[in-house]
C-alpha cells in the first residue's frame, strides 16, 4: 500500500513538472488517500500486537 502512495506522489511531481495540472491534483489525492490507510492500517495493527502480548 505505501508503495502506491509512494508511486503516485512520484506520478504527481512528474506531472507538475509538465504542468499538467488535473493529473497531477489526481495523483496527489490518491496518494494522500493510499497514504491514510496506510497509517491507519499501520496504527490498528499495532495496536493488535500490543494487546495480543499481553
Amino acid at each position: 500500500m505505501l508503495n502506491y502512495a509512494i508511486t503516485f506522489f512520484v506520478i504527481a511531481l512528474i506531472a507538475a513538472l509538465f504542468g499538467f495540472t488535473g493529473i497531477a491534483a489526481g495523483a496527489v489525492e490518491i496518494a494522500r488517500v493510499l497514504f491514510i490507510v496506510f497509517v491507519v492500517l499501520f496504527l490498528a495493527s499495532l495496536v493488535v500486537g500490543v494487546t495480543r502480548r499481553k
